[in-house]
């Protein structure tokens, strides 16, 4: 989801994002995680405003997966093809 929608807007953002993504790898290598770049951004998500040490919140950390897919959200593709 984009806040903004102008041209500068949306670069910004994209920017934003690449630069998080880049720092939580760089975190990820050397705090030596075993945990995916999708996990620990899920973690950090919930727990940004925690006063915890990052490693100690994704040592022990335990995700919630859900058993059954989440299927309520409709596919583009299927659209595409019905019409």
């Amino acid at each position: 989801m984009f806040w903004g929608h102008s041209a500068n807007a949306v670069k910004t953002q994209i920017c934003i994002a690449m630069c998080t993504f880049l720092l939580v790898a760089i975190m990820k290598k050397q705090l030596k995680l075993e945990r995916n770049l999708y996990e620990i951004l899920q973690i950090l998500a919930v727990s940004q405003f925690e006063k915890t040490p990052i490693n100690t919140i994704l040592s022990e950390a335990e995700l919630q997966i859900p058993e059954e897919p989440l299927t309520k959200q409709p596919n583009l593709f299927d659209y595409l093809t019905r019409h």
